[in-house]
């Protein structure tokens, strides 16, 4: 079995000011959702413009903060927080949820849409094959925090996190999510955007691919401890991933059947 490398989450302290290797996860994200907008904006795979990149960027970063901030409250510790209702604003505590992340970032995208006079699925399969690199970067995030990890195995890469404080060796579930979905959606994204597709369904592609990543991913992460295994034998995240992977399937057939040479890009 393998030790955890006992990283420093801190990757640069100024005086009092700690810059936090998770922090800087987030901004390499951002920072590859730029870079590879403007890619597809200079090779002709949208009408959109760096302007409109450069907005619909600073409204997911309000989406993501709000979103995945509400989304673990409600669907992770509902209880504690209506307990202590000003702990929700305790950012630096941590505590977010990809899932509500994402329901922030499609508001924010709603209406940009409406400004733009534009829909969300198409703004929605602009913005899809941006997103799972920064995932990727978040789940490497996790691995240096030593947080996350997975459930225990006997494998040969099982890993001990000294935060576990059980000496057992898990799985690193962390950069199992980093590989699927980070890398392996990245390439199923990107490559399907590629072609002219009916629109709607590169968003489609991305809400099934991502849900049934996360899907597999969780039989091998370790539950909450505050929540354990729910119905069926199912975590929160296996739960929350299910209708993705339905509301996918849902409007990538609406879309193959509402389409015509008008919808494509």
């Amino acid at each position: 079995m393998l030790h955890y490398p006992q990283i420093d989450p801190i990757a640069l302290q100024i005086g009092p000011v700690a810059i936090h290797w998770y922090g800087l996860m987030y901004l390499i994200g951002f920072a590859l959702v730029w870079l590879l907008g403007r890619w597809r904006i200079n090779h002709g795979e949208t009408d959109l413009t760096l302007r409109d990149l450069e907005d619909i960027i600073f409204y997911s970063v309000l989406g993501v903060i709000a979103g995945g901030r509400l989304g673990y409250v409600l669907f992770y510790k509902p209880a504690e927080y209506l307990a202590h209702p000003l702990e929700i604003f305790y950012l630096w505590q941590g505590g977010m949820s990809f899932h509500g992340g994402l329901i922030g970032v499609i508001v924010v995208l709603l209406i940009f849409a409406h400004k733009r006079k534009r829909t969300l699925l198409e703004i929605g399969d602009f913005v899809a094959p941006l997103i799972p690199l920064g995932l990727a970067a978040g789940r490497l995030g996790n691995f240096i925090n030593g947080e996350l990890w997975g459930r225990p195995t006997t494998l040969p890469w099982g890993m001990v996190f000294p935060q576990t404080e059980d000496g057992i060796a898990r799985h690193p579930s962390q950069l199992y999510e980093m590989g699927l979905e980070g890398f392996a959606l990245f390439a199923l994204v990107w490559l399907f955007a590629r072609k002219p597709r009916p629109t709607g369904q590169v968003s489609a592609v991305f809400l099934m691919g991502y849900g049934v990543f996360r899907f597999l991913v969780e039989f091998t992460r370790e539950p909450d401890y505050y929540l354990g295994l729910l119905a069926g034998g199912l975590s929160m995240g296996q739960l929350l991933s299910l209708p993705m992977v339905l509301a996918g399937a849902v409007i990538f057939v609406w879309c193959a059947k509402r389409s015509n040479p008008g919808s494509t890009r």
